[in-house]
């Protein structure tokens, strides 16, 4: 029997300011573009374990996560295969702020340009607008890729 399960996870919010971190992706798909730090979970790894650790290969910060904004698992948010994504708000601890892994740079972007930039990888666009809708709720509200949102 063969199984065709979504692949889980993981994305990384860190706002310094009015500025979120991107990274510039380095591979396909969607080389070149920004996205949020992140990626695939290993076996035998928590999430918070694998944000922290992408985290650091992708931007050499040390990081601790505080909430999580929400999971995102629309199917065709990545177009390699069905995946899903538990995303992070992380505090930065320290480190040297240098790209790394599948990095070719780091970014610090003003949050609310974000969506109207044509360069964001994957469904990080709308993570990031349902992220500026929780900061303005004072947290408390979580995020999933069908969930009906109001302007």
């Amino acid at each position: 029997m063969s199984y065709r399960n979504p692949i889980p996870t993981v994305d990384a919010i860190m706002q310094r300011g009015s500025r979120v971190l991107m990274v510039r992706r380095k591979k396909e798909p969607f080389k070149d573009m920004l996205a949020l730090p992140g990626g695939f979970v290993s076996e035998g790894e928590t999430v918070e374990d694998a944000v922290k650790r992408e985290v650091l290969e992708e931007t050499s910060l040390q990081i601790e996560p505080i909430e999580i904004l929400g999971v995102y698992s629309d199917p065709a948010r990545d177009p390699r295969k069905h995946t899903l994504s538990v995303v992070f708000v992380v505090i930065i601890l320290g480190g040297p702020e240098k790209a790394g892994d599948d990095a070719s740079g780091l970014e610090w972007v003003e949050l609310d340009e974000v969506g109207k930039m044509k360069q964001v990888a994957f469904d990080h666009a709308q993570i990031l607008a349902d992220y500026r809708r929780w900061k303005s709720q004072n947290a408390g509200s979580t995020y999933w890729s069908s969930k009906r949102r109001s302007s």
